[in-house]
């Protein structure tokens, strides 16, 4: 809206004074704000200085819908099958230049380019959106409040939101799972609750405060839709176990050590050999369990050897005593099987 105030036709001399309105912040000038401008002009006639004229105009800052949403980081989340409550991050900024209410969703795709050079193969499970409600910029469960929009973010702000997931087991390593966030302007000004759709202004402008959209196109949105929208993934590290078990006949009741035979009384020393692959995940914990069958009986004198090695697909006679054997089954765990790594559980028995 624009008003005038009347100007002499004939001036003598004229001096230009302009006075301004809010201060600019980086998203701009609050919207529903007004900006006056007044000038005056001052004159003589015959040398004599006139009442000087005036004139103001007047006019309401419009609205500029603008956001971003953008992953934290620049490289994938690297989870494990099985993982609860694996996170992905992210920030939505508001850069318009009034408060507003964002709506977010997170949605999985089914293939298909990933965030990070990679393809989506599979879809977590129980996804949920949080916001950093401590502002640490880490999930912290228990802490971060679960949402579906972030309510009156003001111009220039930011607020961190995770989406948290779980993985299921069977995955493989390099398996990926994509997930996009979307956060979508709505109206502000009413806490604690969502505010409802924006609709843009249409046509020309008018006196009050009218609504453009003013994002660029997200990962997944196209510009102009008061939305924005990125992409960052869960990318699995596994570990690939194999398993072998050796046997070796260590005497017998007739040749003793030399070149001893598998006839009943020979002791045998079975050796299981477990191994994972290269570029695979540290596997832990790895339990061992071996039902002995009723052919053979358990030499408990010799024991149990845990987290033994191998030497060109030979069993060494290493590693530290350990295990238990138990309604006819031998037990014990390796501390950990590293990628690339062989370690073994060794103990003997005798044929009945």
């Amino acid at each position: 809206m624009r008003k005038y105030g009347r100007l002499p036709a004939t001036v003598g001399a004229a001096a230009l004074a302009v006075v301004g309105a809010s201060p600019a912040f980086a998203a701009g000038t609050t919207a529903g704000s007004t900006i006056t401008n007044s000038v005056t002009v001052n004159y003589q006639v015959g040398g004599v200085s006139q009442t000087a004229s005036s004139a103001s105009d007047t006019f309401t800052v419009d609205r500029k819908v603008n956001l971003t949403v953008a992953e934290v980081g620049t490289t994938t989340t690297q989870v494990s099958p099985g993982q609860t409550a694996a996170v992905t991050t992210f920030t939505v900024t508001n850069t318009s230049n009034a408060v507003l209410d964002f709506a977010l969703t997170a949605a999985q795709q089914a293939g298909g380019a990933g965030a990070h050079a990679n393809t989506d193969t599979f879809d977590a499970t129980n996804a949920k959106i949080y916001v950093d409600t401590n502002g640490n910029g880490s999930y912290d469960a228990g802490t971060d409040q679960e949402v579906s929009y972030i309510d009156e973010l003001v111009a220039d702000a930011s607020r961190t939101i995770f989406v948290v997931a779980d993985m299921p087991l069977g995955l493989t390593t390099n398996d990926v799972a994509a997930v996009t966030l979307t956060a979508t302007g709505r109206e502000g000004g009413a806490a604690a609750s969502q505010g409802s759709a924006l609709t843009e202004t249409t046509g020309a402008n008018t006196s009050g405060m009218d609504t453009v959209f003013a994002d660029g196109a997200g990962a997944t949105d196209a510009s102009r839709d008061a939305a924005h929208s990125a992409k960052d993934d869960w990318t699995v590290l596994a570990a690939a176990l194999s398993v072998s078990k050796l046997s070796t006949v260590i005497s017998d009741p007739l040749n003793g050590t030399t070149n001893p035979k598998a006839i009943p009384g020979a002791t045998i020393e079975y050796c299981i050999v477990v191994s994972n692959a290269a570029g695979s995940a540290t596997a832990s914990s790895v339990a061992i369990s071996d039902p002995l069958p009723a052919t053979v009986t358990y030499d408990s004198g010799f024991g149990i050897f845990l987290n033994g090695s191998v030497t060109s697909g030979v069993c060494n006679a290493d590693g530290s005593t350990g295990g238990s054997y138990a309604s006819g089954t031998v037990s014990g765990t390796l501390t950990s099987v590293a990628a690339s790594e062989t370690k073994t559980l060794r103990f003997r028995a005798t044929i009945n």
